[in-house]
Order: structure tokens, then C-alpha cells, then sequence
């Protein structure tokens, strides 16, 4: 983590203490989780042999937060995958 991250963390920290429930608060907190999302994403994939369309189109739906059609629903809860009704258990 670098310097920038840190300070964004402290930052994120310190809204979440004293103003839980402002739109900066969340606005902020879901950016730094995005940003970091990112970043690990692209060192999986970097690290990754490379994928298929297949592969990858399964990934984009994962992050678009949808099932993919071809995961039955009771086998996307089990996996962790969130569905249309709500997040997986």
C-alpha cells in the first residue's frame, strides 16, 4: 500500500468515525474500495495465462454483479456469486 492509499484509508477512517452516514463518507470509502479492486484485479490478470472471450465475458458479468446465465442460481449462491434477488450467502 502506498502513501496515497494510506492516506485515503486514514481518511476514509476518520469519516466513517465521525460522519457514518454522510454521502462523503460512503461516496469516498466505495471509491478507495473500487481503486483498490482495480489495482488487484490487474495484478491477477497480469499474472494470468491469457483468457478466453468466454473466460472474460464470465468475469465482466461477475463484476457487473449479475449471474451469469449459465450458473444455475443454487450453484451461484454456493460459489458466493450475488444474484438478482440480493447478494449470496
Amino acid at each position: 500500500m502506498n502513501s496515497q492509499h494510506l492516506k485515503t484509508r486514514a481518511r476514509v477512517a476518520a469519516l466513517t468515525r465521525h460522519h457514518p452516514n454522510d454521502k462523503t463518507t460512503t461516496d469516498l470509502a466505495r471509491d478507495f474500495r473500487a481503486e483498490r479492486l482495480a489495482e488487484y484485479i490487474k495484478r491477477a490478470v497480469d499474472k494470468a495465462p491469457p483468457l478466453t472471450q468466454a473466460q472474460r465475458d464470465r468475469l465482466a458479468v461477475l463484476l457487473q454483479g449479475a449471474v451469469p446465465p449459465d450458473v444455475p442460481e443454487t450453484k451461484a449462491v454456493s460459489q458466493g456469486i450475488a444474484t438478482s434477488g440480493g447478494a449470496a450467502r
